[in-house]
């Protein structure tokens, strides 16, 4: 994936602005609501076709969602590391299928297994006073060194990125989102 320095800047900037302007429970409430839509999102592409790409070289709703299921991982698993004072798991890969991990059968797999994680880390973080540890850093390869608070606002601006996929996949096959 390619973008503009402009546009890296941009996001970069929001993600600092924003994820220390907040309060804890402002993020939390953001990042908890603004992924709403990709559930309904991924129940609108048809369950026969949710594991088909819509076009050669383009990810499956499967594939995308299973992406998405594995930066959440990551990113839970590296804020936890980074509150708790822990080594930082290795980061996972942005390509398709370079991942271990089986990608959900369906909508409703995607969200039972995305929810239950992404709340446990939410209910984590609003355990804190957000000022913990914010000179340890996580690597982002476009935005570059992020703190904790910053990630976890990226982990909101990714999920809404698969969103407008998730939703172009489904339009793609047919359904109106």
């Amino acid at each position: 994936m390619t973008m503009p320095q402009e546009e890296r800047d941009r996001i970069r900037s929001y993600l600092v602005t924003v994820a220390n302007r907040l309060s804890i429970p402002e993020l939390v409430e953001k990042v908890r609501q603004d992924v709403l839509p990709l559930r309904e999102a991924a129940l609108a592409v048809p369950a026969e076709r949710f594991s088909e790409r819509p076009a050669p070289g383009e990810w499956s709703a499967a594939e995308v969602l299973g992406h998405v299921l594995e930066m959440n991982e990551w990113g839970a698993d590296a804020i936890e590391a980074v509150l708790e004072e822990r080594p930082l798991p290795a980061p996972p890969s942005d390509e398709v299928g370079a991942t271990a991990r089986q990608l959900p059968e369906s909508a409703e797999a995607f969200w039972a297994a995305f929810e239950p994680r992404r709340e446990a880390l939410l209910a984590r973080v609003l355990r804190t006073e957000g000022n913990e540890h914010l000179d340890r850093k996580l690597r982002h390869p476009f935005f570059g060194d992020l703190s904790w608070r910053e990630w976890l606002l990226f982990m909101r601006v990714h999920d809404l990125d698969h969103l407008r996929q998730v939703q172009a996949i489904a339009r793609a096959f047919g359904a109106s989102t």
